[in-house]
């Protein structure tokens, strides 16, 4: 494997390397969790959770754009998720996030 064919592919819009290691689906079940129903809880099934908040609150300056690009993804990439979402219920869940922020 050459060192091209193993790099990750990171977001390109301000902060997406930060979204890349959290990932688009986890950042918005974790929000939707905190700002929206306290019952949801599907985050929490991703063995490095801890990490990926940490990087949440440190990069709070970049929620509200990177809520808008999530809106914008392709379903089909965003149902690859391992969290048991689909490309439209989270693209729905981003724009209850950024209502309610």
């Amino acid at each position: 494997m050459t060192y091209e064919s193993s790099k990750r592919h990171t977001f390109s819009f301000e902060g997406g390397d930060k979204l890349t290691t959290i990932g688009a689906t986890f950042f918005v079940s974790y929000l939707y969790h905190r700002h929206v129903d306290l019952t949801h809880k599907n985050w929490a099934s991703i063995k490095t959770q801890r990490s990926r908040i940490s990087t949440i609150n440190s990069s709070d300056n970049y929620h509200r754009v990177w809520l808008t690009h999530i809106g914008s993804m392709s379903e089909a990439n965003l149902n690859r998720n391992t969290i048991g979402l689909e490309g439209s219920t989270i693209k729905i869940m981003a724009l209850a996030i950024q209502q309610s922020l």
